[in-house]
């Protein structure tokens, strides 16, 4: 079974990421949920994003660096939205990966946002809804196609639809039927790695 560490999105550890998470727990999986806000969520993206601004975007950001400090060298790292900044951190320079999942969003691996080339051997997955405005509008989802083009054993998933959070069950955002699909298609990521 796979370990995985994964990283909340901006409006905090949720009940929906929770769920998620049990959700993996459920097949065997172990999976770690760090709270990157110490108990705080917020109930739109920009309150989020204020606070992850005014605590510091790169110090929040390497503060879920230094989490994976205190566990093995060998997890998959996953990411909401936000959390795929640490997670593809660390997927891409602590070495040891074994596989990463990215949520909603996904960086470029060539370019100023870039942490350097992907690793040989990392599977990765990003998953995405194919209208949504942030993770089409602001170039993720081309972020996605450059790992897939360039990376073997990278798999980029659209779902319909224009939400955002679409994964998290406690969110108006949620969309059952993709998360459903998408679950699946995790669990069977987690399987293989």
């Amino acid at each position: 079974m796979a370990e995985v560490l994964l990283f909340h999105h901006a409006l905090g550890l949720t009940p929906g990421v929770h769920a998620f998470a049990d959700g993996l727990r459920a097949s065997g999986h172990s999976i770690h949920t760090p709270d990157l806000f110490d108990g705080r969520t917020f109930q739109s993206i920009d309150e989020g994003l204020a606070y992850i601004n005014e605590s510091g975007f790169e110090k929040m950001r390497e503060r879920g660096v230094r989490i994976a400090d205190e566990l093995p060298f060998e997890l998959v790292y996953a990411g909401f939205s936000f959390g795929v900044l640490p997670a593809q951190k660390l997927a891409q320079t602590r070495p040891g990966a074994v596989g990463a999942l990215f949520f909603h969003s996904c960086l470029p691996i060539t370019g100023p946002w870039s942490f350097g080339p992907w690793p040989p051997g990392v599977p990765v997955q990003v998953h995405g809804m194919d209208n949504d405005p942030l993770f089409v509008g602001e170039g993720d989802i081309d972020a996605a196609r450059e790992i897939v083009e360039k990376v073997e054993n990278a798999e980029l998933f659209l779902y319909p639809g224009d939400q955002h959070y679409f994964a998290d069950s406690s969110l108006p955002s949620y969309d059952a039927g993709a998360t459903r699909l998408l679950t699946r298609r995790v669990l069977g990521f987690l399987d293989r790695v």
